[in-house]
């Protein structure tokens, strides 16, 4: 067992908001990864780390061929599963991803030295708040899957680092549905998430700067991009 993510740590992870049957029906029916990605999908089931579902990668294997990005940015690498699906679905794209658990670090590392066959993905080491602000350049993808209190945080560094086109996703938005909860019912060591995200979507939602598109994938998937009408 992974020692991060013991069996009761992340009960998100198994608590759809969609109906589960729809969720089960998504994932048979949609084409499953194969190969590599496949490899380091069950390890990450095996060991109870959590990494996007199968109905959200379906999705961003289609919008990384439609956007066609030249570089994309990870807020989150955790095993590595996702920039390795986003380098297989971009294989011409440069993947710059950030992590500070150094359990996860060793992982992604040891997985990044297997399967990261063209050598796409850069690993930084170390909290993003301390990260994002030494980055340049831009990114067409910016992908948060990290802690959810500090979304809000990382936004304004995100937008900066921006492409013209670019697009901003975070993963885990639903919270299973907590989200609709009033904050003093939430158990107190949740609370500081909660607020986080409710401070994000203050920011984000129904304001005329930006573009957002809430999808029921997975745990819930916040799209925005900067509203340039």
């Amino acid at each position: 067992m992974v020692d991060t993510y013991k069996r009761t740590s992340n009960p998100m992870m198994n608590r759809p908001v969609v109906k589960a049957e729809l969720v089960d029906w998504m994932r048979e029916k949609q084409t499953p990864v194969q190969g590599d990605l496949e490899t380091v999908l069950n390890f990450a089931q095996e060991n109870n780390i959590p990494v996007i579902p199968h109905e959200t990668v379906v999705y961003f294997q289609m919008l990384i061929q439609l956007i066609k990005p030249k570089r994309i940015l990870e807020i989150g690498t955790a095993i590595g599963f996702s920039a390795l699906m986003m380098a297989q679905a971009a294989p011409e794209c440069e993947i710059v991803t950030i992590d500070r658990n150094q359990e996860m670090i060793e992982l992604a590392k040891d997985n990044l030295s297997k399967f990261d066959k063209r050598k796409q993905i850069t690993l930084l080491e170390g909290d993003a708040a301390d990260l994002l602000s030494t980055l340049d350049g831009q990114y067409d993808l910016v992908f948060m899957d990290s802690a959810k209190s500090k979304y809000v945080d990382f936004l304004p560094f995100a937008l900066n680092l921006l492409s013209e086109n670019g697009v901003i996703l975070m993963d885990d938005i639903f919270q299973a549905g907590e989200i609709l909860i009033p904050i003093m019912e939430i158990k107190r060591n949740q609370r500081a998430l909660e607020r986080g995200l409710r401070r994000l979507f203050d920011e984000v939602l129904n304001n005329p700067k930006f573009l957002t598109s809430i999808l029921p994938l997975g745990d819930g998937l916040l799209m925005i991009k900067p509203n340039k009408v």
